[in-house]
């Protein structure tokens, strides 16, 4: 995947809308997991933006279920049995892959889900897995960016978009927007305006990554049907 502008993916929408109009048989609808743990405000920002939901999983009773289902999406509960350090991550992760595994989705979208999975996941949607970080990385990784942001006194910080890797935060950035950190922020302050430019952003880099990834199935099936016709 490739490093795309903000601004580039906020147009994507509308570009490849025309598109479909132009040619609705050369793109295929992708299916979209997304894995949550929180409110469900990302959540809620993916369904207006029209991202096609296929199922929504989460790690522990949340408001993103409520979410999932006033959408009318079907929620799975692969729920932790511990926090602390006995915690099988690997056979958790081969829980949620095994639950996927009933959906055919394309894609994963990360929505403020806060388990850190294991390989099998990465295994089975290699470079399909997309998150979003408060800071713009690679500065303040990790679970406080906003306050790390804070304490550092920095005055720019922001959202980005990546794909997840093995390693959290270390994945290769799809779009970044910058956010100004005022005098007088505190950590929720501040972290409220990067979630509003999240809501925005993702999203949009969501739909620009999905188009791709369907343009490009749509152009093999074709390459190898002319294949066959040839044969």
């Amino acid at each position: 995947m490739r490093i795309v502008a903000a601004q580039e993916v906020r147009n994507a929408k509308t570009r490849t809308s025309s598109s479909r109009a132009a040619d609705t048989g050369t793109v295929r609808v992708v299916r979209v997991a997304v894995l949550a743990s929180g409110k469900g405000t990302v959540l809620e920002a993916i369904i207006a933006y029209g991202i096609p939901v296929a199922v929504v999983v989460v790690d522990r009773p949340c408001g993103a279920e409520g979410v999932a289902l006033a959408a009318g999406i079907p929620v799975e509960a692969v729920l932790r049995s511990s926090f602390s350090g006995s915690f099988d991550r690997d056979g958790f992760t081969d829980a949620v892959v095994d639950t996927l595994s009933g959906y055919a989705v394309d894609i994963l979208a990360m929505a403020g889900y806060g388990t850190v999975l294991g390989p099998s996941i990465h295994r089975a949607y290699p470079g399909r897995i997309l998150n979003t970080h408060p800071s713009l990385l690679p500065a303040f990784k990790g679970w406080h960016a906003v306050e790390e942001a804070l304490v550092a006194g920095v005055t720019v910080t922001g959202c980005t978009v990546h794909e997840a890797t093995l390693d959290v935060d270390e994945g290769p950035i799809l779009a970044q927007e910058a956010v100004a950190v005022l005098p007088g922020d505190t950590a929720e302050s501040l972290h409220d305006r990067i979630k509003a430019v999240e809501h925005g952003l993702y999203p949009a880099v969501i739909r620009a990554v999905l188009d791709a990834h369907a343009s490009l199935a749509a152009a093999t099936e074709r390459s190898e049907a002319r294949a066959i016709c040839g044969s």
